[in-house]
């Protein structure tokens, strides 16, 4: 058809007529083999998370060990940092794609991730930051301080149970 259609527009290509009206054709209906069982219906996307109601601004200060200011959401993100006045801490939470993907690149970059047992349906957690899967979503908490990051094991972890319980 295509074929066709281009023989006949180089065919016209310098010539004086008038083009002839273009007649549509109807597109031929798509095959799909029989199986005797219904389609099944696509997979509904995960349920919409508001990432600032995952960390409180309370549980992002015991995480961080001092005051932070306001939560500041940003689609799918939201982010608690330390007063200009210090000391510097920030946390951040990201819902979805978003902490997949940083989950990914951690993977990528060969950091060291240690799974959590018991917690959500699949959670890792590195040095600074937990991913946690529960039912087909996403979380990463990543904490942002200047101190051993040994001394933030406990706290990442506790801060992942309570995300888990969240999704």
């Amino acid at each position: 058809m295509l074929a066709a259609l281009l023989a006949a527009t180089v065919a016209g290509c310098g010539s004086d007529q008038e083009d002839p009206p273009v007649t549509p054709v109807a597109a031929a209906p798509s095959e799909q083999p029989a199986t005797g069982a219904e389609p099944s219906p696509p997979a509904a996307p995960p349920a919409t998370v508001d990432p600032c109601a995952l960390v409180t601004r309370k549980e992002a200060e015991q995480l961080a060990g001092t005051k932070l200011d306001a939560a500041v959401p940003v689609r799918e993100t939201c982010t608690y940092t330390g007063p200009v006045t210090g000391p510097t801490a920030q946390v951040e939470v990201f819902v979805g794609d978003g902490a997949k993907k940083y989950l990914d690149i951690e993977r990528e970059l060969g950091h060291e991730l240690r799974p959590l047992a018991g917690v959500g349906d699949e959670t890792y957690a590195s040095l600074e930051a937990v991913f946690v899967s529960r039912s087909g979503q996403w979380v990463s908490v990543r904490l942002v301080r200047l101190n051993d990051p040994a001394e933030n094991r406990a706290p990442l972890e506790r801060i992942a149970r309570t995300v888990a319980g969240r999704i």
